[in-house]
C-alpha cells in the first residue's frame, strides 16, 4: 500500500509540474505578454497583424487546455496524453530548427525547456505503465 501512495505522490508530481510548464506557456508568453518571439514565430506566414494575434491567443488557450489536461485525465488516458507531449516537443524542436535555428543558441531556448518536458513524460510513462502491474 505505501508503494501506491509513493506512485501516486510521484505521478502527482511528473503532472502538475507539466501542468504548469503547458500553461505557463499559453497564458503569459501568448496571451498576457504577447511575446515578440511569439510573433516572429507567426510573421513566417505573412498573415495580418490582427488575425496572427488571434492566432496566437488560440494556441495560447490550446496550451492551457493541454495544460489542464494532466491535472484532469484518469490513467488510461495519461499515458496517451503523455506521448502526445513526446511528439508534440519533438514536432515544436523541428519548427523552431527550421524557422529560426539561432533561438537555439541563446542561454534561454526551447531546447532545454523541450527535452525537460519530454522527459518529464517519459518517466511518467514508466511509471504509468509500473502502476498498472
Amino acid at each position: 500500500m505505501q508503494i501506491e501512495k509513493k506512485i501516486k505522490n510521484i505521478l502527482l508530481t511528473l503532472h502538475l509540474g507539466l501542468a504548469i510548464l503547458w500553461i505557463y506557456q499559453g497564458l503569459v508568453p501568448k496571451i498576457i505578454a504577447k511575446s515578440v518571439d511569439e510573433q516572429r514565430f507567426w510573421a513566417i506566414f505573412s498573415l495580418p497583424e490582427h488575425i496572427m494575434f488571434f492566432l496566437i491567443n488560440i494556441v495560447g488557450l490550446a496550451e492551457i487546455l493541454f495544460g489542464l489536461c494532466f491535472l484532469l485525465l484518469k490513467n488510461k488516458l495519461l499515458i496517451s496524453l503523455h506521448y502526445l507531449n513526446l511528439f508534440a516537443m519533438l514536432g515544436l524542436s523541428i519548427f523552431v530548427v527550421i524557422v529560426h535555428p539561432l533561438y537555439f543558441t541563446a542561454a534561454f531556448n526551447p531546447f532545454v525547456m523541450n527535452v525537460a518536458m519530454a522527459t518529464l513524460s517519459l518517466v511518467a510513462i514508466q511509471v504509468l505503465k509500473i502502476q498498472k502491474i
